[in-house]
């Protein structure tokens, strides 16, 4: 029997959700009777590390630098919730700190702030794009020494491990007492997410373990000792995007071709480009529904400020 990873009920089958990675084939995923949390109950078939490869490539994506001035402004975001509980110049660790985007802005931003990535391409492309040299380790081989750090972020890292509850064990070590934890996860609960439904955005098999609620999320985090303050369902980062891209999807023989298209992984001549060229105009509708859903508490993603 499958256990959820979040609240500990039994995991029963739900559906094979498609992939838009090339030659990966279907994955099962199960979803809990208790919190609605879903788990990848299967790994595909290809030994590749799909974390260094496809879409997570070291390859730039089309139209990065037209983007850059929007990935600072969903910095911004960020940084704003993390100044709520835990402000400069407080010392952060970035767990799962990707190219080492969010590590310079709050550097910028007065914090004393470092990263923890166990990719190489994340580690290069922050020392060549930002200039920040990030500890290349798994989380749970970081060498922080526990009661050292004032908050951790941990952005769109915790679907992507296998075991989420020992991954913050590990961040609750590094805290201080009282220390905050900044995370930010897909919501399977969401809006988007139903009319997504096996093509939802934030599926992104193979990458993503498991398939988080609002509710199995807190039930995780009460599990492991920390205590949530604030939950934040308006967001500007993938959100927005999210809900328009998964639309699209229920229509194209891709999902979320586009993505995968920017991400140099999907062909630009293919037979998703009509409709989603088609589906353009609708981008400011998609940004309404969104906005209406997070004010319902039903946002593509959800940012937790939790404190130990």
């Amino acid at each position: 029997m499958t256990v959820c990873p979040a609240c500990g009920a039994r995991v029963a089958p739900w559906r094979d959700v498609p992939s838009g990675e090339p030659g990966v084939a279907p994955l099962p995923v199960g979803r809990c009777a208790a919190c609605g949390t879903g788990v990848t109950l299967a790994a595909p078939a290809a030994q590749e590390d799909f974390h260094e490869s496809g879409a997570y490539a070291p390859v730039a994506p089309r139209g990065a630098a037209l983007a850059a001035p929007l990935l600072a402004r969903f910095d911004r975001q960020r940084l704003r919730l993390l100044a709520r509980a835990c402000p400069a110049p407080a010392r952060v660790v970035d767990a799962g700190a990707g190219r080492g985007r969010f590590v310079a802005a709050a550097r910028a931003a007065g914090y004393d702030a470092t990263g923890v990535e166990p990719t190489a391409r994340g580690v290069d492309m922050a020392a060549s794009r930002y200039g920040v040299a990030l500890v290349r380790a798994a989380i749970e081989d970081a060498p922080v020494p526990a009661a050292s750090v004032d908050a951790v972020s941990l952005w769109h890292v915790l679907e992507h491990v296998d075991d989420p509850a020992a991954t913050l064990r590990t961040l609750r070590s590094w805290l201080r007492p009282g220390g905050v934890l900044l995370l930010g996860v897909p919501n399977l609960a969401s809006w988007q997410a139903r009319i997504g439904g096996d093509r939802w955005w934030h599926l992104d098999l193979p990458r993503h373990r498991t398939h988080f609620t609002t509710t199995g999320l807190r039930a995780l985090l009460r599990r492991e000792g920390f205590t949530v303050e604030h939950e934040q369902h308006l967001l500007l980062e993938h959100n927005p995007f999210g809900l328009w891209q998964s639309a699209v999807s229920r229509v194209t023989p891709t999902p979320s071709w586009l993505y995968y298209a920017l991400k140099r992984v999907a062909p630009l001549r293919a037979a998703d480009a009509l409709p989603t060229v088609a589906a353009m105009p609708l981008l400011p509708v998609a940004a309404g529904v969104e906005a209406a859903a997070g004010l319902a508490r039903r946002g593509g993603t959800v940012a937790v400020l939790a404190r130990t």
